[in-house]
This record gives C-alpha cells, sequence and structure tokens, in this order.
C-alpha cells in the first residue's frame, strides 16, 4: 500500500480520500477546514497541518480542489518544498483545459509526473467508491495514477495527453447540463399536455428520447431511482458546480473556435437560477426555473 497525500476535503474530496484509506492506503490529508479534518480522521487518514506536511515522503499528491488557481497555488507550494521525482501528482479538480497542461508542464520543469483526472459521478459516487475518472497525462503518468484511483473508482480511463482529462470533464458535463434542461422541458411539456409523468417516463425512458438525465437522475419527484428531485433537490451536483462547469466548456469552446449554442443557451438559464439563489439546490432543480 502506499502513502498518499489528500489535499481538498470538500464533498467530493471526502470520501474520496475515505475510500483510499478503506484500502488500506497511509492517507495524509489537509483542508483549511477543521470539520473536514476531523471527518477524515474518523474515516481513517491521518489529518495534517499543512500540504506540504501531507506531500512529505508520499508516493502520490492526490488534489481535489475548487479552480486552477488553487491548484496552481498548492504545486508551486509543493514544488518550493522539492517534490521527489518518483511522487505522481493527480490532480482531480475540475478545472480549464489551460491551466491542467499549465501546472503539467511546472511539474515536469521539476522533474515530477503530473496527470489532470477529473471525475463524474457526484458525492454518491465519491462515497461509494464508483467515480468514473478521465485521465489526461503520459502512459507512464497513467499507469502511476491508475491504480490509486481505482480505489476511489469504477472506471479509470486514459484520454490522452495532458489536459485531455479535463477537456472530456467539462465537454460531458456540457452535454449533461443541457440534456438535463432539454428533459425538464419535456416533463413540462408532457404535464400541460395532460400526460402523467410516471407514464411519460415509462415511455420515454425506452425510447429515442431516453438520457442519463431521464433515466438515472430523473429531475421529477417520485418518477424514476431516487434522487435528488426526491429529497427536495438538496444533495447531488449543485447548480453553482454546474455553472462553474458550463463556463469553462465556453472558456473552451471560445479558445478552440468551437460552436456551442446549446451549451451557451444551458449556461444562461443556470446562471439566472444561481443569481435568484438557488446555486446550492441540485442542478436538476434548474425545473424550478422552467416552471416559472
Amino acid at each position: 500500500m502506499a502513502r498518499i497525500a489528500f489535499i481538498g476535503l470538500g464533498n467530493m474530496g471526502g470520501g474520496m480520500a475515505a475510500n483510499l484509506a478503506k484500502a488500506g492506503h497511509d492517507v495524509r490529508a489537509f483542508d483549511l477546514s477543521a470539520d473536514a479534518l476531523d471527518r477524515a480522521k474518523a474515516a481513517g487518514c491521518a489529518p495534517v497541518g499543512s500540504a506540504t506536511a501531507a506531500a512529505d515522503g508520499a508516493e502520490a499528491i492526490v488534489t481535489m480542489l475548487p479552480a486552477g488557481r488553487h491548484v496552481e497555488a498548492v504545486y508551486a507550494e509543493l514544488f518550493a518544498a522539492h517534490v521527489s521525482p518518483a511522487t505522481i501528482l493527480i490532480d482531480c479538480s475540475t478545472i480549464d483545459v489551460a491551466t491542467a497542461k499549465h501546472v503539467a508542464a511546472l511539474a515536469l520543469a521539476n522533474g515530477v509526473t503530473a496527470v489532470d483526472a477529473p471525475v463524474s459521478g457526484g458525492i454518491g459516487a465519491a462515497n461509494a467508491g464508483t467515480l468514473t475518472f478521465m485521465v489526461g497525462g503520459t502512459d507512464a503518468g497513467f499507469a502511476l495514477a491508475q491504480p490509486i484511483l481505482a480505489a476511489m473508482g469504477q472506471a479509470v480511463i486514459h484520454a490522452g495527453a495532458n489536459g485531455t482529462g479535463q477537456a472530456a470533464k467539462i465537454a460531458n458535463n456540457m452535454l449533461l447540463g443541457a440534456t438535463m434542461v432539454a428533459t425538464c422541458e419535456a416533463f413540462l411539456l408532457a404535464e400541460k399536455l395532460g400526460l402523467d409523468a410516471q407514464t411519460f417516463y415509462d415511455i420515454s425512458s425506452v425510447s429515442s428520447g431516453q438520457s442519463w438525465s431521464m433515466t438515472r437522475y430523473c429531475p421529477v419527484p417520485g418518477v424514476g431511482p431516487d434522487t435528488p428531485a426526491d429529497h427536495d433537490y438538496q444533495g447531488g451536483f449543485a447548480t453553482a458546480l454546474m455553472l462553474k462547469d458550463l463556463k469553462l466548456a465556453a472558456e473552451a469552446a471560445k479558445d478552440a473556435d468551437a460552436n456551442t449554442p446549446m451549451g451557451a443557451q444551458a449556461a444562461d438559464l443556470y446562471q439566472r437560477f444561481a443569481d435568484a439563489g438557488q446555486g446550492g439546490l441540485d442542478f436538476s432543480a434548474i425545473i424550478k426555473l422552467l416552471r416559472g
């Protein structure tokens, strides 16, 4: 088993670190939140007082942070402390592609291998150890990261060079955000036309309109499997986080000269919902905005 530094113990990182400890790894955990550190300790991790303390002697350093600037700041701190060339840096944050490539280049300049490995699956999958990881990096970097990531997920996929993990994540979440809006629209239209929600689900879930947003994450309470909609849209994947990912997708689309009108429209709707004070609700609660 490996000594692993885990930096960033929020809603996702806490469960991920706990699964590494459950798998038998020696996890040194750091977060600015004392409560998060207490939860990590209860889950079998060893809380420490700084990122560099966590990284000391670590074979792998996993970061799960809010934005690219936080990843850059932590990496700068780690490089100043002289990370061992034998250490693999695994960033599981969702950040912009340009920053992912930049920090990988900084790592290389410091003689360290880094991969970007953002996740899909949400808080439930983080806690259950069933996340999907999209990994950008060299073949050698992927080989080092794969067994660590496998302890936290059910699928670990090599997307390509550094930055492609983030590219896969933001493209996937742009698709998810847009299809969730369309799914909500369809349920509301069916309702206005006098069609029972369960009946519409039974039909559409086995027809050409079927999607993950329909069958695995239905935005209507009491229909399909248990989802945040059945808990007043609490938990799950917050609207504010979906909006963040849609903005990252818009930024990447601009840089790549890609035309993404549906992604842009979805971002506008989620922005309006967040501006209305609903950023903490699950993103499927966008049905509330569409309902008016």
